[in-house]
């Protein structure tokens, strides 16, 4: 990693000299956009719409345009009139319990490294802060804007999070919420159930970016065709989808089923089925041991008539 700003973090009357890095990257698969017909690369020209003529970025000044129309032009040098913190210090304003910070307001986060000989001071701040159990709230200017942040521990190592400002945070208010009616006490219950079954210990490495993986294999097919293009595939047939479950309790149980648990003491349908399922396996189980029977007892009364003429038969030829 290359550290891209380097300056000290103001915590009290200690200062702590840190390198600020980067600590997440993009790994989604980056394209060229290209024209269809050819496959040459498009390219984009900035273009002055009053003379026509290619401009270099070095010649380009930021414009704002008011509600009413008006236009105002600013330079770097209006830009470096405005108020911002010291550009290489990141002063912590105070220190709040770290569940009261709204995890919408969370942006993006950099590793933090000590750039001192004698650190002491860096973990000093780094044990502090794993202690009080509490986020450092702090300044950090990065690209002449300033930002507030927050400064926790990760894994020993101080991390920084900017944050939106409140105003940066949109306020939402659905009209399709109002007045849709309270949950049951049986659909919550059996929600609450599925939930538990469902419940584990939060492991990253458990997902996989299954898109990105099927996009890698694309392209590595397309490179190993030789033609640039993905070969055909068969298209799939997609699987028959259930009919939509308009019963919310019904579905909570289908899930509950497909989870291979049941409510303990749920609704009565739940339990009706095995019930019914019992009663018709011993109707069954009856039918057959009729039946037996009676083939049994037709069994009998013909073997009585045989052996009755047998025994007749002997008596004569003792006789």
């Amino acid at each position: 990693m290359r550290s891209i700003w380097k300056g000290s973090i103001a915590f009290g009357l200690v200062n702590v000299p840190v390198k600020v890095y980067t600590a997440t990257e993009d790994h989604d698969i980056r394209f060229h956009q290209v024209h269809a017909k050819d496959g040459g690369r498009i390219k984009y020209d900035r273009v002055c719409t009053v003379c026509g003529q290619s401009v270099q970025y070095t010649d380009i000044d930021k414009a704002y345009e008011s509600p009413d129309g008006d236009k105002v032009v600013l330079t770097d040098e209006d830009f470096a009139k405005l108020p911002v913190a010291e550009k290489h210090e990141i002063p912590v304003l105070q220190f709040v319990p770290s569940d009261q910070i709204d995890p919408i307001l969370l942006d993006k986060s950099y590793y933090l490294e000590p750039d001192s000989s004698t650190p002491k001071a860096y973990v000093l701040l780094a044990t502090t802060l794993e202690e009080v159990e509490r986020t450092a709230l702090v300044y950090f200017t990065l690209r002449q804007k300033t930002r507030l942040a927050a400064l926790r521990v990760r894994e020993g190592v101080l991390v920084l999070q900017t944050l939106l400002w409140p105003d940066e945070v949109r306020s939402v208010d659905f009209e399709s919420l109002d007045g849709v009616a309270e949950p049951k006490p049986q659909e919550i219950k059996m929600a609450e159930t599925l939930v538990e079954t469902m419940s584990d210990d939060f492991d990253p490495d458990q997902f996989t970016d299954e898109y990105q993986i099927e996009l890698k294999r694309l392209l590595d097919e397309a490179i190993a065709s030789g033609t640039g293009k993905v070969p055909e595939q068969p298209e799939l047939v997609p699987s028959g989808m259930d009919a939509e479950v308009v019963d919310l309790v019904a579905a909570l149980q289908r899930s509950l089923e497909a989870s291979g648990r049941r409510t303990a003491g749920g609704d009565g349908a739940a339990e009706a089925e095995p019930k019914k399922a019992a009663k018709k396996t011993a109707a069954k189980s009856a039918g057959a041991k009729s039946a037996a029977k009676s083939t049994a007892s037709k069994s009998t009364a013909k073997k009585a008539p045989a052996k009755k003429a047998a025994k007749k038969t002997a008596t004569r030829k003792g006789a």
